[in-house]
């Protein structure tokens, strides 16, 4: 525990019994937990279990290298860092590394860990993970899966920020991700 956290906050933990699975698709499991609190009363919530995700800032100069895709849940096209699930076993860096290369063709020589969260902890149990990549270097084309349709692009990183969280670049991870870089590497 970090030093946010005492002792005293054990009487906050909440403790499962059980899962059972409501709906597995092929990027998550719905499932409802059986939880104790901590005055003893049994509840029951949904929890989505998902592989942990990766997000990357490709830096080049002054600008992102930045990818626009249909997101259905939003119904409307978003501009976002490249991204995706991790495959099984697969380390973050790595999955970083080849969503760069999946979205945009381009390659890093040198990919920075700048953190991981959690995606929504009342709902998810998964992490996300960003890097940013520098030094990038043209290595293909894009390589998406067959469901995947992608177009990148460079952007200034004064726009990034400016239409961040607007309907053009409406994903809340990406506004945690470029928090996470203006944390360590101001515009």
């Amino acid at each position: 525990m970090s030093d946010f956290f005492s002792t005293d906050d054990a009487s906050l933990t909440w403790k499962e019994k059980g899962r059972r699975e409501l709906l597995k698709t092929v990027v998550f499991s719905v499932n409802e937990s059986e939880s104790v609190s901590p005055n003893g009363d049994v509840g029951h919530y949904v929890v989505v279990d998902a592989p942990d995700w990766c997000i990357v800032i490709p830096e080049d100069e002054g600008d992102f290298l930045m990818v626009k895709q249909w997101r259905h849940g939003f119904g409307g096209l978003s501009v976002e860092f490249p991204g995706g699930v991790a495959e099984k076993g697969e380390k973050p860096e790595t999955a970083a590394a080849r969503e760069l290369l999946e979205e945009t063709g381009f390659r890093a020589n040198e990919m920075i860990f700048l953190g991981s969260m959690n995606p929504n902890p009342a709902l998810f149990s998964n992490r996300v993970h960003v890097f940013l990549a520098r030094k990038l270097y043209k290595a293909s084309s894009q390589k998406l899966d067959a469901d995947e349709f992608v177009a990148f692009s460079r952007i200034p990183k004064s726009e990034v920020l400016a239409k961040m969280g607007t309907d053009e670049q409406p994903h809340a991870l990406m506004t945690a991700a470029l928090c996470l870089y203006l944390k360590n590497f101001a515009i």
